[in-house]
């Protein structure tokens, strides 16, 4: 997956995920499962398509102590979020 996006050029992406063609709540689900499997610090490039998961993996992602980095709309109606990994809680 390629963001073509000039904000991303100087981003490290350490992993990336496709979800367009998912719907809620298997989103975040999937976003939830890279997540799991990445180190803490790592960054996740997710390409979504749809208001609902706009909406709902930035913010479950964010409930759950995890950074959003940005969030970009694609001229092909898709929405890159890009998240980076929290540390373990203490």
């Amino acid at each position: 997956m390629q963001a073509n996006s000039a904000a991303l050029r100087d981003v490290i992406v350490d992993s990336s995920l496709d979800i367009a063609a998912e719907t809620c709540p298997m989103t975040f689900v999937r976003v939830r499962l890279a997540l799991d499997r990445m180190a803490h610090g790592q960054s996740l490039l997710v390409r979504l398509r749809g208001e609902e998961p706009r909406g709902n993996v930035p913010r479950t992602a964010l409930e759950q102590g995890h950074a959003l980095l940005g969030q970009w709309d694609e001229p092909d109606g898709t929405t890159l979020v890009l998240l980076r990994k929290a540390a373990p809680a203490p």
